[in-house]
């Protein structure tokens, strides 16, 4: 993707692999990790959340709310599940 005086985000884009970085895991458990998506430009936090109760699924919508509403200070903030790899 070329586009004249803007930095597109190369984690988003994907044109040239050499400017992505190795992808990196965090894990407690399956339902519970991080996955982290670096380049040289721009990265991707991708969090999953355990939601096993109804407390639990509350507590994480509220965490996303908060993200939400401070989504000013992030270039790009969405929720959209990523294929994990």
């Amino acid at each position: 993707m070329s586009s004249e005086r803007h930095n597109v985000p190369e984690i988003e884009a994907q044109t040239s692999p050499e400017v992505l970085l190795n992808p990196l895991t965090v894990s407690r458990n399956e339902n519970e990790r991080v996955f982290i998506e670096p380049s040289v430009n721009s990265i991707r936090v991708s969090i999953r959340i355990k939601q096993a109760d109804e407390i639990e699924h509350i507590l994480v919508h509220k965490f996303t709310r908060f993200l939400t509403q401070r989504a000013e200070s992030f270039f790009i903030l969405r929720r959209k599940p990523v294929k994990v790899r």
